[in-house]
């Protein structure tokens, strides 16, 4: 593992959304400089509002399919709409977020000799026919389908950089991440979790698609960014250059049916919602759950926070989010 002991500055891209103001936090705390890059988006300066004037920290607002010109030891790219809602918003936009973006980074590292970082997704398994979904799987995604601006952008995005890896020696590390939930998503991103939770507590119907029966496995935030930090963290082997690219799932292989999810808000909730169901949105995954043996055998790491104790954080994060807008 690298030694985080000697302080590094570390360029996070997509810095103010979910994942990428958990990251900065920690990042902080283990006396690192941070330079956080957000366009604003998706992102929201409520999530790193309480960092605004800390001096390891800086806020650049910028777009990454632009060039960025920065001196850093390390880049954590985070930055792509990670929800249906967003992403098919603007779905051109957000193929560019990951593909001229990835190039951009890329860029980067290459001129400073930097490690990247890159938060892939398990939707580069699409539909899965393999279950769970181990890394060596390709895929079944729609090319052309309406979550394909996501789906295809970060697997192009993926085979950036591993050219850059192969071609230019570049030290990278992908990651394929699974549900996440947890304090300061969207309260309005389109996701199950959060959609389920502010639904119950609105007292509003909770909706479900198909019959419900699909799953999903959901990670806490917390043991998400511990991944991400122990996978930059690896160091190469004695015999190699560079350490190991992935790529490599991260994410939490207990498996719950959206019925499931959905009971255990209601119960933790106190709501008297109804659920309701309404028709399959298109190439919505039927089973998504990770194999993270790979994640276990070289970074020692699995989830430890249990869905039911993570949804009581992130309720009361909800409830106090909600009150803001009464």
């Amino acid at each position: 593992m690298r030694d985080y002991s000697e302080s590094k500055r570390v360029l996070v891209t997509g810095g103010a959304g979910f994942l990428g103001s958990h990251l900065i936090d920690r990042l902080i705390e283990r006396g690192n400089e941070v330079v956080c890059v957000d366009n604003l988006f998706t992102g929201s300066k409520s999530n790193i509002a309480h960092l605004i004037g800390h001096p390891q920290f800086e806020f650049l607002r910028h777009d990454i399919t632009f060039p960025l010109y920065v001196e850093v030891d390390e880049i954590f790219n985070l930055a792509c709409p990670a929800s249906p809602i967003h992403y098919q918003h603007d779905p051109v936009q957000t193929t560019k977020t990951s593909v001229h973006g990835a190039i951009n980074m890329l860029g980067l590292a290459k001129r400073l000799g930097a490690p990247i970082f890159q938060a892939s997704t398990s939707e580069v398994y699409g539909d899965p026919s393999v279950h769970p979904q181990q890394e060596s799987y390709w895929g079944n995604v729609n090319p052309i389908g309406p979550r394909s601006c996501y789906d295809e952008g970060k697997r192009c995005a993926e085979t950036l950089f591993f050219d850059y890896h192969r071609q230019y020696q570049i030290d990278i590390r992908v990651a394929r991440i699974f549900n996440t939930y947890g304090p300061r998503m969207h309260p309005n991103d389109g996701r199950v979790v959060s959609n389920f939770i502010v639904q119950a507590l609105k007292g509003e119907d909770i909706t479900l698609y198909g019959d419900g029966l699909q799953t999903r496995s959901f990670c806490y935030v917390d043991d998400l960014i511990d991944g991400f930090l122990r996978f930059m963290a690896l160091a190469p082997k004695a015999e190699q250059t560079l350490s190991f690219p992935g790529p490599i799932n991260l994410g939490n292989p207990v498996e719950f049916t959206m019925v499931q999810l959905a009971e255990q808000v209601l119960e933790l909730t106190g709501s008297k919602s109804k659920m309701i169901f309404q028709p399959l949105p298109a190439d919505d995954p039927k089973q998504r759950q990770p194999d993270i043996t790979l994640a276990k055998t070289l970074l020692d790491w699995e989830p430890s926070m249990a869905l039911g104790e993570g949804l009581k954080k992130t309720i009361d994060y909800f409830e106090t989010k909600l009150q803001t807008f009464r």
